[in-house]
C-alpha cells in the first residue's frame, strides 16, 4: 500500500492521488491505460525468502529493482534455484548499478552471491529512505534494466552477464567492470 509521497518522483506509475491504494492495483491500471493488450499479474504481498520461489518459478525472466538487501537476496536465491536469469538494478542517491546474473547457464557466469556473498550487517549501508534517490537516476537505470530484459528475451546484442554497469549521474558517466565467478562461492560453485 502506498503510505506517503516521499518517493513518488521515482515511481512513474503512481500519482499523489494514489496514496492509500495498493501499489499493485495502481500499477495494473496504469499499465492497462498505456497498453490494454499487456497482461499483468499483480501479487499484492511483500516478497520474502519463503514466497519468492513459488512466485519466481512461474516466469521466464526476473528483473529486480528492490530497495533492500533482504529482498535482493531472496529474489536472487529463488531465481538461481529456478534457473531463471536475473537482471538486477540498484540505485543510491546519484548512482546506479546494473547486472545480469545467470550462473545457471554455465560456470563462466557469476551469481549475485559471487559479487555480494551476504547482505551487509544491519545499519552499515544506508537505506534509500536515509540517503534519498534522484528520481531521474532511477529512471535511467530502470530504462537500462528494461533494455537488458529485451536483449535477454530476444537474444540480440551483448548482455551484461559477467559484467557490472556502473552509472554515475553527477558526472554523466558509465563504466563497465568484469565480475568473474567466485570459484569459492558457497552458493553456486
Amino acid at each position: 500500500m502506498m503510505t506517503g509521497s516521499a518517493n513518488l518522483q521515482r515511481q512513474v506509475l503512481f500519482r499523489t492521488g494514489d496514496i492509500g491504494r495498493l501499489k499493485t492495483d495502481v500499477a495494473v491500471e496504469a499499465i492497462h491505460a498505456l497498453n490494454p493488450g499487456v497482461q499483468a499479474e499483480p501479487h499484492a504481498l511483500r516478497l520474502t525468502a519463503d514466497n519468492a520461489p513459488a512466485l519466481i518459478s512461474r516466469y521466464d525472466l526476473v528483473v529486480d529493482g528492490s530497495d533492500n538487501f533482504e529482498t535482493r537476496f531472496a529474489v536472487h536465491d529463488a531465481a538461481y534455484a529456478a534457473q531463471k536469469t536475473l537482471i538486477s538494478a540498484a540505485v543510491t542517491e546519484f548512482d546506479g548499478q546494473l547486472a545480469t546474473y545467470k550462473a545457471h547457464a554455465g560456470h563462466q557466469y557469476p551469481c549475485y552471491r559471487c559479487f555480494n556473498p551476504a547482505p551487509p550487517p544491519p545499519g552499515t549501508v544506508p537505506s534509500c529512505s536515509e540517503t534519498g534517490v534522484l528520481g531521474a537516476a532511477a529512471g535511467v537505470v530502470g530504462t537500462l534494466a528494461a533494455l537488458e530484459a529485451l536483449k535477454e528475451i530476444t537474444g540480440v546484442g551483448e548482455g551484461l552477464a559477467g559484467k557490472l554497469l556502473i552509472y554515475e549521474a553527477l558526472s554523466a558517466s558509465f563504466r563497465t567492470v568484469t565480475v568473474p565467478p567466485d570459484p569459492n562461492c558457497s552458493f553456486c560453485r
